[in-house]
């Protein structure tokens, strides 16, 4: 079954799943209806816009639904659009099994992470901050459980120091466009050699929760470096500074030894700012004020030279 043979449905949201839309558009797979989630109000204006999914569907004239959740209703709809595959690209609701079980070949997924480690909500974040030294995208025959179906592909990327949760997902993004491209290429292949997930390596990633982005600089260094790396650009790792709130955008652990209270600024200058942490320090490189755009510590020293002072400290709390 050649690329363009195959009738495919694609449900997806954000960016994320926009990105593996337009990629099988350019392979040349048949799009024949795609499902997001309904428009909603983002950003500060609270403008009401298409999802990106969305978008790109609409560029391509391509039938779009955006149902409630996915009922009896869309069952029948997806019966009538006579489908060999449905892909589900961060969607955004569990498939119920009707659905699953109507396409003829079935509902293919693509998850941020190496199955059956970090099943859920945001698999990227809860590996950085777990100091995991990889990630990847697993491509997946969706069953009724939550991330639970059989492994038709796996593809890895390292974590390192200087990443992020927006450039692993740019990095995985690129995996699972071409893990989903191949997999589609010879479905029937992949299925018949699919891998069952091990029960004894299941994590969960659960939604990030706003107030675990505080730091709490009692903690070691490392495990704050992950804080920060995991947290942006979503929603940056914070602390407080002469009672307001200090965004960290960028910071990296040193394993120094010192006797001063966690949170202390051991050493300022052009290019960081060293902070204690419980075991080691934090040296922070850029970061952002409120209602400022994230800087370079040189560039906001090069403005305000007296802001940060040695000896002061950033603290967990407004108090």
């Amino acid at each position: 079954m050649t690329n363009s043979s195959l009738r495919i449905a694609f449900a997806g949201t954000p960016d994320f799943a926009a990105s593996h839309l337009a990629f099988l558009i350019e392979k040349g797979f048949t799009i024949v209806a795609v499902y997001s989630q309904p428009d909603r109000p983002a950003g500060r204006g609270k403008q009401t816009l298409p999802t990106p999914v969305k978008q790109i569907a609409q560029q391509q004239n391509i039938p779009v639904f955006q149902p409630q959740s996915l009922d009896q209703a869309t069952a029948a709809e997806l019966a009538a659009l006579d489908l060999d595959v449905l892909i589900v690209v961060a969607y955004g609701q569990i498939l119920k099994d009707e659905i699953l079980h109507t396409p003829r070949l079935g509902c293919i997924n693509v998850h941020a992470s190496l199955l059956p480690r970090w099943r859920g909500a945001a698999p990227i974040e809860r590996a950085i901050l777990a100091g995991d030294k990889e990630s990847g995208v697993s491509i997946m025959q969706m069953d009724a459980g939550l991330d639970t179906g059989d492994v038709l592909l796996r593809s890895s990327t390292p974590i390192t120091d200087t990443d992020n949760a927006a450039t692993v997902g740019e990095r995985l993004q690129q995996l699972g466009c071409q893990g989903l491209s191949e997999v589609l290429s010879d479905l029937a292949a992949y299925q018949n050699k699919a891998e069952k997930q091990d029960p004894t390596q299941v994590t969960y990633a659960s939604k990030l929760a706003k107030e675990e982005a505080l730091v709490n600089w009692s903690l070691p260094a490392e495990e704050i470096q992950h804080q920060v790396q995991a947290f942006y650009p979503r929603s940056p790792a914070f602390c407080y500074y002469q009672g307001e709130r200090l965004r960290i955008i960028s910071a990296r652990k040193q394993s120094c030894s010192h006797e001063e209270q966690p949170g202390m600024i051991l050493k300022l200058d052009k290019e960081a700012l060293l902070v204690a942490c419980g075991q080691g320090a934090l040296e922070i490189s850029c970061l952002q004020l409120p209602g400022k755009k994230p800087t370079s510590l040189a560039d906001l020293l090069n403005g305000h030279p007296e802001f940060f002072k040695p000896g002061a400290n950033l603290s967990s709390s407004r108090d």
